[in-house]
């Protein structure tokens, strides 16, 4: 009976302690209690919870190393945020233990969405409201699909990749075909946790801007693209992914070829139009083929997109 009341007693004062924010989040996650959803003597924080000035190279160092800790990138994406604020605020955010994102690693153990950036997602839903944390999603994934991975290299150098997608089995499939690492390669390790770091801190980074806490960049113009007299550029709406634009050259009056330029269409899904729309209409040297079945919508927008090219040829 001695021995029960102690180690209740022991538990209150800790609660208390997390409740005062004097706990950090190294010792949240070594405690072998169950936490309460709130502190005892603290009321349930409101939602969106208050967002705080956070430093990004703090952000991305912990995220690097917290791939390692956590339990993969979805998880140390969400721990680069809330372990911080939480070590220095305590209250509310020592509440969250991120290694229930664990399960996002791998793509969510699809190969699907990043899941940096499935962690990335959680943290703003945590300090945003719907519309705000879409809008905050879609500028971190034009940035995602750009970004040259891993520039953040604290242990071992490695040339960068850029995976113009958001999806986990073409992001890293990208960098393992370039490097020859094998998915258990230290280097491969390497790499996804400085995807979990860097992603960690750019979301900051939109967060700080959000919230007033730092100046956005100034966009720099994007230079036009030069085209030779036989190429002409085409666009159009996909009901999926939005814009696919490609460019057609042509040889006198015959198509020569089909490059799809930009798209946000689903990988893998949408891969079997965009290997085979092109091959047919050059094939058929007309824009009228058939649909790829499994990819309706991308095929029809990538025709259409063929078609708003080849209007423009004179």
């Amino acid at each position: 009976e001695e021995h029960t009341m102690n180690k209740e007693t022991s538990r209150r004062d800790f609660l208390k302690l997390a409740g005062k924010g004097m706990l950090g989040a190294a010792a949240l996650s070594t405690v072998p209690v169950v936490m309460p959803a709130v502190a005892e003597g603290a009321e349930a924080p409101a939602w969106p919870w208050a967002y705080k000035k956070m430093d990004k190279e703090a952000v991305m160092k912990h995220g690097y190393e917290c791939f390692y800790s956590h339990g993969g990138c979805c998880a140390g994406a969400v721990a680069a945020v809330v372990e911080l604020l939480a070590e220095e605020y305590g209250y509310p955010y020592n509440q969250l233990n991120a290694r229930m994102f664990a399960d996002g690693a791998g793509g969510y153990g699809a190969g699907t969405l990043c899941g940096s950036l499935g962690g990335a997602c959680a943290v703003f839903g945590l300090f945003c409201e719907a519309n705000e944390a879409r809008e905050l999603r879609d500028q971190l994934y034009a940035w995602y699909k750009d970004h040259a991975f891993p520039t953040y290299q604290p242990e071992m150098e490695s040339i960068t990749t850029v995976s113009g997608a958001i999806e986990c089995a073409v992001s890293v499939g990208n960098y393992m075909k370039a490097t020859g690492y094998e998915m258990g390669d230290a280097g491969r390790k390497a790499r996804c946790a400085a995807v979990t770091g860097e992603t960690a801190a750019k979301a900051v980074e939109l967060l700080n801007i959000h919230f007033g806490f730092e100046e956005a960049p100034a966009e720099e113009p994007k230079a036009e693209e030069a085209l030779a007299e036989n190429e002409y550029i085409g666009t159009a709406e996909s009901a999926i992914g939005g814009e696919v634009k490609v460019k057609v050259t042509m040889d006198g009056d015959k198509i020569a070829k089909i490059d799809v330029l930009s798209h946000n269409e689903t990988a893998v899904i949408s891969d079997p139009a965009f290997e085979k729309i092109p091959a047919a209409i050059i094939e058929a040297q007309s824009a009228d083929v058939d649909v790829v079945a499994g990819a309706t919508k991308t095929s029809e927008a990538l025709i259409a997109a063929v078609k708003d090219a080849l209007s423009q040829v004179k």
